[in-house]
């Protein structure tokens, strides 16, 4: 592959578009891997948002609630303040 003919397109988040003779490319900004050719710059956007979401902890169709109880929010809210119990500080041991 010939470097020499190298364009930066687009400056992401997490990556950077790539334009060479043989399509467009994505690089990751953290570890410097190239994924391509794509046909299109719009496929390479797609697949770089892709890959940044494989590496999330988020999980599709994980309601609030679900997420708060993984990191220990308090799942109750209190009625008058409309805030978590606790002010929103994990409890993690009972005194």
């Amino acid at each position: 592959m010939n470097k020499a003919k190298t364009k930066q397109l687009l400056e992401l988040e997490d990556a950077r578009i790539l334009e060479r003779p043989d399509g467009f490319y994505w690089q990751s900004k953290l570890s410097g891997a190239e994924f391509g050719p794509f046909k299109t710059i719009a496929d390479a956007i797609s697949d770089s948002d892709m890959e940044v979401r494989a590496e999330s902890d988020y999980e599709p169709g994980e309601t609030l609630e679900e997420a708060e109880s993984e990191i220990g929010i308090s799942e109750w809210i209190d009625p008058d303040t409309g805030v978590p119990a606790e002010e929103g500080i994990p409890r993690l041991e009972d005194h």
